[in-house]
């Protein structure tokens, strides 16, 4: 598919948080997501306008992606009264479970996204009411879309 807008390096001029998997691909040397309900900031070298806009439909791929690691994490539950009843530790999930993991990711909402030191780590609220940390080494990333919607 042709996208209209492409961003080369771009992350920090958009807001992820909030965002709705429509797609992922956890897949060797190869990691791509689909998100909706991208907010596309001010800073964006394509926003034309100086206020920030949102977008549907936004293909993010990661360039040279090596998945480090996917962590299911843990919780805590209580009772009535605020005692602890049951501690859940993270648990990291093994390679063979990423198709599992990828379609408990669909649906989902994003809560950040960050870089560092060549390292993406994404939040994901799953559909299946546990959080996840897909941590994804790349060389850059590349975000694609076709319009900007008014918030």
């Amino acid at each position: 598919m042709d996208y209209k807008y492409n961003a080369v390096n771009e992350l920090n001029h958009f807001d992820f948080a909030e965002a709705v998997v429509g797609d992922i691909q956890l897949l060797g040397k190869m990691f791509h997501i689909v998100i909706d309900n991208v907010k596309i900031l001010p800073e964006n070298s394509f926003n034309r306008d100086i206020r920030t806009m949102r977008t549907n439909g936004m293909l993010f791929k990661i360039e040279g992606a090596e998945i480090i690691s996917v962590v299911e994490e843990g919780f805590n539950t209580y009772d009535a009264d605020g005692n602890l009843q049951k501690t859940v530790e993270d648990r990291e999930v093994e390679k063979e479970e990423y198709d599992k993991i990828s379609d408990t990711l669909v649906d989902g909402t994003i809560f950040e996204v960050k870089l560092e030191n060549g390292v993406y780590a994404f939040v994901i609220d799953g559909n299946n009411e546990r959080t996840y940390e897909l941590k994804v080494a790349g060389s850059g990333d590349y975000e694609s879309w076709n319009l900007f919607i008014n918030l």
